[in-house]
């Protein structure tokens, strides 16, 4: 177990003592998601954007068509994230550095050939065919609508054990949507709270 900076060293002891359990600095990934988010999301995330970037210079040398490109993009590059974006809403710079990435993928540039026209913005792109798009996920409203997925399950699961945990911590005396942030949140509460407005446009 770990306790954040203000926890006695006694009360730690004893906790540890009980529960019969060591005390660590961090514990670093669990599950395939940091354990801790610090001041830089940035860097906490960057394993998400070195993943991507290492399938796509993997692909890079290689002859592959614009329809081989669209395969890869939505089958393997944007999946890459979805497992972080269902758990924490990530900052929007770096959602545009990836989707960057990406739209330079499709156009056919890449490490050796960073330079050259992007004709269609990722915007653009992320517009669905019928529309005249490439139907490719605007990563925003895909991580908003994991994470709203999730926040869901804390208004119709009430007896869950994450539900009675952030409730006790955060909201106590009222409901999610009427929650405040409160002083020193969590990143995951942070990032529960951030779609309460896009759940309450959809509420019925």
């Amino acid at each position: 177990m770990y306790c954040s900076r203000n926890t006695p060293t006694d009360c730690q002891e004893r906790l540890a003592a009980i529960l019969g359990v060591k005390q660590v600095l961090g514990t670093g990934k669990y599950l395939g998601l940091p354990s801790m988010i610090g001041r830089s999301k940035k860097a906490t995330f960057k394993f998400v954007k070195d993943r991507i970037w290492k399938k796509i210079n993997s692909w890079s040398s290689r002859c592959l068509s614009q329809a081989g490109r669209e395969i890869l993009i939505k089958s393997v590059l944007q999946s890459i994230p979805s497992y972080v974006m269902s758990i924490f809403l990530l900052p929007g710079t770096f959602i545009s550095e990836i989707e960057k990435m990406l739209n330079a993928f499709w156009w056919g540039h890449n490490s050796t050939n960073s330079r050259g026209l992007h004709w269609l913005s990722w915007e653009r792109l992320s517009v669905p065919k019928i529309f005249g798009g490439m139907g490719f996920k605007n990563l925003r409203a895909f991580n908003l609508a994991m994470i709203g997925k999730q926040a869901w399950k804390l208004v119709t699961n009430p007896n869950a054990l994450i539900t009675r945990l952030l409730k006790a911590k955060y909201y106590q005396h009222s409901d999610y949507f009427s929650a405040s942030l409160g002083h020193n949140p969590s990143y995951v509460w942070r990032s529960l709270w951030n779609a309460r407005d896009f759940i309450k446009r959809g509420l019925k």
